[in-house]
Parts: structure tokens; C-alpha cells; sequence
């Protein structure tokens, strides 16, 4: 690694967004019983400026982790419960004619905040769902051929269950590529799941939980993410795991370009957090599998198998050569 490429003293910057993601990261932890790893995950999303889908059981806290990180940092929150009968207007907003002015006057919907929580996101009809595309990849709404910008940070944060499919819409790989990452909470160990018990039965965390963070920190950390040292031997090497993607039999679709930016965006943040100014190999790998697994569309014969997208990438990311 050339150390004059990496620059004189960034440390400063590494160290304070270092700090801050351990100390949103610890808030997290006073109210879910979630391994360490997934916590920092949907941290590391905040400052890529990324989108986060969380997949997994009902019940297990999917709800719970995105409130607690709108709550850690002092950003406006809002929240969708998406049905079969939302309209995209019930999102983005409407234009409403002001018979005072005599005309029409945008009234912003709930999509105006920077972290929107979308719970059951695969509940509302494609027509809803596709209202977020342009918010998520452009970050503005345009309504009636007016273009409206989102605040900064906005990050999308939607929930859906894996087993229920009765009444809900698949999304369309469109929107899954938009998201930066889809996680899992996973069922608690038995000692933390009877201290959730414990505690929910007297009082419930997420009340008395204060945020630790302010907006502007959250936007400095983000700055600083972005100006991670990149070698060009890395970005090749994400490269390659792109094409091995697309050119493995297993897979029916490989991963995009926007993958790879979303990849490169994720590993600079898992940089930052670890106190550096310049991305290792390691961090690509680590968060290889969170970052492409829900973009890859399975072959059916690698389906019927049973083979899982997450330990598919595992394996790309063993056959890859690594730079030295």
C-alpha cells in the first residue's frame, strides 16, 4: 500500500466517525439482543448512504432495530405501514389545490424524512413500491414534473418476512438492487432471550432510549467514509467478483455495477469504523455476502438444491485471487 496515496494525517477523521458508529452502536445494543455484527451492519449502511432491508421471522426485532436507529441519531423519522391499499401519493406526497391562492400547493408525504421506516414493505401493491425508486436512487420525488429534493441523510430502512407470502408482492430486482444491504437478526441466545424477557415484562427499552448522535455528525461520517483510500487493485478485485457473479451456471442473474459501487461504499464505511483511512481486502470480504446475496438471482437448478446466495458468495470469495 503506497502510504503518500493514503494521505498525511486523515486519522483525525477516522477516529471521530470510528467513535461515532461505537457509540450508536452501543445505544443499539440497550435495546436488541442482536449479534454485534448486525448492529454494526446497519450502521455501516447509514454512513454509505445506503438503503437497508431487514429479513427475517416475525417477532425477532426487525421493527424494534430500525426504530432504535432512528432514535440514536437526531434525524426526523417517519414511518409506512404498507398495505395492498396504499397509494404511491400516501408516500411521496400529493398536490392539493388552495382555493385561497386558487392553486395547487405540494403537501410532502411521509418519504420526507431522513430515515424512513417501511414496514412490510412486500405487503403494498408494485405501483406503491415502485415509488420509491426514484427516492432511494436519486433521493427526490417528482410530482406532476416538479422535482423536490430529500433532506440529508436519507436512508430507507424496510422489513418484510421471508415465509408469509399470502397477500404480499415479491419485489421486483429493480428495487432489490437498490438496497445496500438486507440483514438478519436471527433468534436471541437463550441467556439474552430470557433478559429480554425480563425486561420488556417491567418496562420497554426502546422508550427510554435518546439519541447519541447528531445529524450533522451522521453527514460528516458519511464525508469521511467517502474520502477512504481506495488502491486501484481493489477496485479491480471487486470488479472480478462482479463478473464471477455473472458468469457462474448457478446463477440466473449476476450482480450489477451498482453492486459494485454499493460494495466499494460499504467496505469504505467498515474502514472508517475500524479506525482506518484506507479499505483492506478484508473489508471487501466482509461485507461481500450482505452487500450481493439479495441481488443474485438463483439458477433453478441451484434452487432446487438448496443453495443459499449468501454461501454462494462465500464461495466466489474464496476462488477470487485476493491483491496482494
Amino acid at each position: 500500500m503506497d502510504e503518500q496515496a493514503v494521505g498525511a494525517d486523515p486519522g483525525l477523521e477516522a477516529s471521530r466517525t470510528a467513535e461515532l458508529a461505537d457509540r450508536v452502536v452501543a445505544n443499539l445494543q440497550r435495546v436488541m439482543h442482536a449479534p454485534d455484527e448486525t448492529l454494526q451492519f446497519s450502521v455501516l449502511c447509514l454512513l454509505a448512504e445506503g438503503h437497508l432491508i431487514i429479513e427475517d421471522f416475525p417477532g425477532v426485532g426487525k421493527t424494534s432495530l430500525a426504530k432504535a436507529l432512528a432514535r440514536s441519531v437526531d434525524c426526523a423519522f417517519s414511518r409506512l405501514q404498507f398495505t395492498p391499499d396504499l397509494l404511491p401519493s400516501d408516500v411521496t406526497g400529493v398536490n392539493v389545490f388552495n382555493q385561497r391562492s386558487n392553486e395547487f400547493e405540494f403537501r410532502p408525504g411521509p418519504v420526507f424524512a431522513n430515515i424512513l421506516l417501511v414496514d412490510e414493505i412486500n405487503r403494498a401493491s408494485p405501483k406503491t413500491q415502485s415509488a420509491l425508486l426514484e427516492c432511494m436512487q436519486e433521493r427526490q420525488v417528482t410530482i406532476d414534473g416538479v422535482s423536490y429534493v430529500l433532506p440529508p441523510p436519507f436512508m430507507v430502512m424496510a422489513t418484510q418476512n421471508p415465509i408469509e407470502y399470502e397477500g404480499t408482492y415479491p419485489l421486483p430486482e429493480a428495487e432489490l438492487d437498490r438496497f445496500t444491504m438486507r440483514i438478519a437478526i436471527g433468534y436471541p441466545p437463550l441467556p439474552d432471550e430470557a433478559q429480554m424477557l425480563s425486561e420488556q415484562a417491567t418496562d420497554t427499552p426502546l422508550d427510554r432510549l435518546e439519541c447519541v448522535a447528531s445529524a450533522q455528525e451522521v453527514l460528516d461520517g458519511i464525508e469521511d467514509a467517502k474520502r477512504v483510500f481506495v488502491e486501484e487493485s481493489l477496485n479491480r478485485y471487486v470488479v472480478a467478483l462482479l463478473r464471477q457473479t455473472r458468469s457462474d451456471n448457478r446463477l440466473y442473474l449476476g450482480a450489477s455495477p451498482r453492486a459494485g459501487i454499493a460494495l466499494l461504499r460499504v467496505a469504505k464505511a467498515r474502514a472508517i469504523v475500524a479506525g482506518r483511512d484506507y479499505v483492506e481486502p478484508e473489508d471487501i470480504k466482509a461485507v461481500a455476502p450482505t452487500v450481493l446475496a439479495h441481488r443474485l438471482i438463483l439458477a433453478p437448478e441451484a434452487r432446487s438444491s438448496g443453495l443459499d446466495a449468501e454461501d454462494l458468495v462465500r464461495s466466489i470469495l474464496e476462488r477470487t485471487p485476493v491483491p496482494v
